[in-house]
């Protein structure tokens, strides 16, 4: 059995950096170059970067074996919003991307880049914010007809932001402000899904380490358009058996999840995981002393169900890391990177013996 020594320490930088540089979906050029980049670092022996056509990040590492081909995946993309319309009073009325939580960004800090590559600060505040002038503010509802990004410059007309360079289907990226404290916490926005590249990262460092490799032929996939359902439908270079999707862990009311496991999911809104598989995982997970927590996500579905829809016919499970506050401002533990990097790393060198 190879002794594997998960890296905590070099994935949350890893991770910081990720959340640090925007991605919301559609948008993807630089998060994907930055793990690409992060990865080719890791000069990991026999694995094969490149770009799939429609973007996303793939490697393939050879195994021992080939019979049974292996895929695992996870998404750079992000909740973000995108400019729908300059108002006559120069603010700029948005479109989400993805689920977009509007109680959850209000306030929140923004960048506006142009077509151009020029980018402006701002806010993303309700239309007519202040208490002293509004006196229902409190209780309006919020939503993309009553919140606006108020921007950081001279700007008192539409002609005015339009000389700025802004136009519709800009894009907007919404503030991380990701901060990693003394007790293992890390916060910040766009946990989903950049923990899981993280521990994706931190699998592919702890095998280097050991000097081992797959057991079976894999794939990965760092997928950049799940939010919007069909990131990971596509792009795989070979046909697979198996394809574990790494995805955050919701928390909750009436959740299993936790902040500092693995999460093994075996159900979520696209129905169940592949039994088999589902049951592989956990038998790893209990012999290898790894914390994990099953559970069952009724809002959510992964990547793994957007390959199953497209066709796909390889048996499907979803892990990840236990995320607090899902599509807000999230929080997760080193403890649970840790946990589900392991898992990770520990499928990978699983033979079936």
């Amino acid at each position: 059995m190879a002794k594997l020594s998960i890296d905590v320490q070099a994935m949350v930088p890893f991770l910081t950096g990720l959340l640090n540089t925007p991605s919301p979906t559609g948008y993807h050029a630089e998060a994907v170059a930055y793990t690409e980049k992060a990865f080719r670092a890791l000069k990991v022996p026999g694995l094969k970067l490149s770009r799939t056509t429609k973007g996303a990040l793939l490697g393939v590492w050879k195994g021992e074996a080939k019979s049974s081909p292996r895929g695992v995946t996870a998404h750079v993309d992000t909740l973000g919003l995108m400019v729908r319309e300059i108002k006559a009073g120069g603010r700029l009325k948005v479109s989400p991307l993805g689920g977009i939580m509007w109680g959850g960004i209000e306030m929140e800090g923004v960048t506006v880049r142009t077509f151009d590559n020029r980018r402006y600060r701002g806010t993303v505040v309700p239309v007519n914010p202040s208490t002293h002038v509004n006196r229902d503010i409190a209780t309006s509802p919020r939503n993309a007809d009553t919140m606006e990004i108020r921007l950081d410059a001279r700007t008192r007309s539409a002609t005015e932001t339009r000389a700025l360079g802004i136009e519709v289907g800009d894009f907007v990226f919404v503030d991380s402000r990701v901060e990693v404290g003394e007790a293992g916490f890390i916060r910040g926005r766009h946990l989903d899904d950049k923990a899981s590249v993280a521990c994706i990262y931190g699998a592919l460092q702890a095998m280097r380490d050991a000097d081992v490799k797959p057991a079976q032929d894999t794939a990965f996939l760092i997928a950049n358009y799940e939010e919007v359902g069909h990131g990971g439908s596509s792009g795989w270079p070979f046909e697979l058996s198996e394809l574990v999707a790494v995805d955050m862990a919701a928390i909750g009311f009436e959740q299993n999840s936790d902040e500092y496991s693995v999460s093994i999911c075996v159900k979520d809104g696209g129905g169940p995981y592949h039994f088999d598989l589902t049951q592989k995982l956990r038998r790893l997970a209990t012999a290898h002393d790894i914390a994990y927590k099953p559970d069952i996500y009724v809002y959510y579905s992964s990547d793994g169900t957007a390959y199953w829809r497209s066709g796909g016919d390889a048996q499907v499970a979803l892990i990840g890391p236990g995320v607090d506050c899902s599509h807000a401002y999230e929080r997760t533990h080193q403890d649970a990177l840790r946990d589900t990097a392991h898992l990770i790393a520990r499928y990978l060198l699983d033979d079936g013996k």
